[in-house]
């Protein structure tokens, strides 16, 4: 089988109803995968390009927590798929079809959804997370899976050993079959030749269809079970059949000369920050300029960028930064930055080392330092976050690293009002 046929007769379902607790207030009214990165994009757009990239053009979204947010930019942004060529991108909410539950773990989530994947009759199913920022061809997976007959295959990518807690942890043998995996473990294994590391799943599988649909009967009908892909499908596969562990660094896109593929969670207020940050460095490691291999996204109307004025003292410019259209620098001053669009820095202002999220305005002679700032805010004239910690964790969120994430509540201005 070639590796177009591969794919067209494959189906991916991305599970993208998390919170994302641990970025505190920034998933208060929007689920993980529906926050904004890289200055245009929101989260899942790169799961979703790597599918269209790798020419899989069959996939469901399983939405679940305040999924209103993301079910919007996905009908905006998504909708290019042609249906008359069996391409699509179908939304796919808990509708109780199987039970009066909501879903119920990740493994549930794919099983309530069944009825539509096997309506589609892939001969693979590649279950993907839809929080996770990365390039991938996962044609590569898909042919390593098939050529060596495997059952399930996972890919995996070395993390250091004292974060892996946060990951399903692998052991794997000389032929990269699995031979143990534990989802989230208090203790990780190290892998053997890198004590300080462990191999981690990235929450990507490959299924053979009918295996997968056995699988999920199966978790389904246990009254014990907890209903979880890392806790109650991936370790009996591990067991029972033929489990494979595929290497990330063999389906990355646009590996950087340290031969270190990227990936990242940003799963937390500090790595969130990081990660943002890293793509205003003079050779970023994941890179958005990539014609061959494009993350797509809802392109809005917007003008260009505008920096006015050239005064001494009051002069619009903005070093080692990205900006994005819609924003106005009037008089103000932005380093190491990351704008996303319709961010209005007035004069005298001063924004250093910030995440600014859309429609943000920042008042005359406001001072920020390392800050990130949701949607909406509206920062008062002469306003400083960033510069006195204790003080703002008075008023704001202020990470373990010393992050200080502003959302308009904090400020008083509630952008999502019920009553």
């Amino acid at each position: 089988m070639n590796v177009s046929e591969l794919t067209r007769n494959s189906f991916a379902i991305v599970l993208a109803g998390g919170r994302g607790s641990r970025l505190m207030q920034l998933t208060d009214w929007r689920s993980k995968p529906a926050v904004p990165f890289g200055g245009k994009f929101r989260i899942i757009d790169f799961t979703l390009s790597n599918c269209v990239n790798s020419g899989i053009r069959r996939i469901g979204v399983a939405t679940q927590y305040k999924a209103q947010s993301l079910i919007q930019h996905l009908q905006r942004g998504w909708s290019f798929l042609d249906g008359r060529f069996h391409e699509f991108i179908d939304i796919l909410p808990a509708q109780q079809q199987v039970s009066e539950d909501w879903y119920q773990g990740t493994a549930d989530a794919v099983f309530q959804n069944l009825d539509l994947i096997r309506r589609n009759r892939p001969r693979h199913v590649l279950v993907l997370s839809g929080d996770h920022i990365y390039k991938m061809d996962y044609r590569r997976m898909l042919s390593e899976h098939v050529h060596r007959q495997a059952d399930l295959s996972v890919a995996c990518i070395d993390v250091p050993l004292k974060e892996a807690s946060a990951f399903g942890v692998m052991h794997v043998g000389d032929n990269q079959r699995v031979a143990a995996f534990v989802e989230k473990p208090a203790n990780p294994p190290p892998m053997p030749d890198h004590p300080d590391r462990a191999l981690a799943s990235m929450g990507v599988y490959v299924f053979n269809a009918e295996f997968l649909y056995e699988q999920l009967l199966r978790v389904h009908d246990n009254p014990h079970s907890s209903h979880d892909f890392g806790k109650d499908v991936i370790p009996h596969c591990v067991a029972n059949y033929r489990a494979f562990a595929h290497n990330f660094a063999h389906s990355c896109v646009g590996m950087d000369s340290s031969g270190i593929p990227y990936w990242r969670d940003a799963g937390t207020i500090d790595a969130y920050w990081e990660a943002n940050m890293e793509l205003t460095k003079v050779t970023p490691e994941l890179n958005l300029y990539d014609d061959d291999w494009p993350i797509w996204t809802h392109q809005e109307q917007l003008p260009p960028a505008k920096f006015v004025f050239d005064d001494e003292g009051r002069r619009g410019i903005a070093v080692d930064s990205m900006v994005s259209g819609g924003d106005i620098i009037s008089g103000a001053t932005v380093r190491r930055s990351l704008l996303f669009s319709r961010v209005y820095v007035n004069e005298y202002a001063e924004v250093e080392d910030s995440v600014i999220l859309p429609d943000v305005h920042i008042g005359r002679h406001a001072k920020l330092r390392r800050v990130v700032m949701d949607k909406h805010c509206r920062i008062p004239d002469g306003m400083t976050i960033g510069h006195d910690i204790e003080a703002d964790r008075q008023r704001f969120h202020v990470s373990e690293t010393g992050i200080t994430l502003v959302t308009p509540e904090m400020l008083g201005q509630p952008a999502h009002t019920i009553r």
